[in-house]
């Protein structure tokens, strides 16, 4: 189902990603991506590009 919303892929420090409607502001501790799109678009980003789910903190000790 569409929302005929548009969405931008956001990143965290510890390299979580989510979404957020693309005509709202990012969230502290956020930054927006390059990839916006439909909700399904950045969702499959996502599913393609954060492949280890650990935070950063946790991967790298």
């Amino acid at each position: 189902m569409k929302d005929g919303m548009e969405y931008v892929v956001v990143i965290n420090i510890e390299e979580q990603y989510s979404i957020w409607p693309a005509h709202q502001d990012v969230p502290e501790g956020w930054r927006a991506l390059d990839t916006r799109g439909q909700k399904a678009e950045c969702l499959n980003y996502i599913e393609r590009t954060w492949t280890d789910m650990r935070p950063k903190s946790l991967r790298s000790s």
